[in-house]
């Protein structure tokens, strides 16, 4: 019974136990780097660990999945058969997670097939150039609300370009029969520069007549959940 059992472990295609072994073993290490590497230049909203750890979960179950099919052709097509039936449904929340997923597969096939200078050479790269450029963000953009009278459409504009040098940029302008909204975008340093005036914007749209409020709101491109 027991030479049975060995038997059945051992009937692996072309690849003996210790290459298996071997294979999963180094995408253990690689994952194991792509994991520090989201966990030191991680920039988001909001840092997963569950995300990070299944970083490491799909480098291996993609090692093991390209060590099972091998240069088995009919074994490769019906394994895309299989998987298309997965949809995957979670949410991003940033951009370079996506990039993450990719490397993870990527070097898991590299294990898979046994081309591990592929990838450590590739991971090494991909690791010192998000050590350099992985904390870099998107600059924060300041949004300006201002709603009031219909008829103040005019002295309120005015006041908004002379205010931040023409740099406050019109994204939408909603009107009702005797109201108006306007919103601004404008780069953040552009608000903070002409914040540091005797009277903020806010002062000064005040004292036009029927303003109803004003609001500044910092906008980002960060997904956070």
């Amino acid at each position: 019974m027991k030479n049975y059992i060995y038997s059945i472990f051992e009937e692996t295609g072309t690849l003996s136990l210790e290459e298996i072994i071997l294979h999963v073993a180094v995408s253990i290490l690689l994952g194991c780097v792509i994991y520090l590497s989201y966990y030191f230049t991680h920039a988001g909203g909001v840092y997963s660990k569950k995300f990070n750890v299944s970083l490491i979960m799909l480098t291996i179950l993609t090692a093991t999945v390209m060590t099972v099919i091998g240069n088995n052709i009919a074994l490769s097509l019906g394994m895309v058969g299989a998987l298309s039936i997965v949809r995957f449904r979670t949410a991003i929340k940033d951009s370079r997670d996506t990039a993450y997923i990719f490397w993870t597969i990527i070097v898991g096939i590299c294990c898979g097939v046994g081309d591990y200078t592929v990838a450590v050479i590739g991971s090494l790269a991909v690791f010192v150039v998000l050590l350099i450029l992985g904390r870099v963000k998107n600059d924060n953009r300041m949004l300006l609300i201002i709603r009031g009278a219909r008829n103040m459409e005019r002295r309120i504009e005015a006041i908004v370009f002379d205010y931040f040098d023409a740099k406050a940029m019109l994204r939408v302008k909603n009107t009702g029969r005797d109201s108006i909204e306007l919103i601004y975008e404008m780069p953040r340093k552009v608000y903070l520069i002409s914040n540091k005036r005797e009277k903020s914007i806010a002062e000064m749209l005040y004292e036009l007549d029927s303003i109803e409020y004003v609001n500044v709101v910092a906008q980002n491109d960060e997904i956070s959940g």
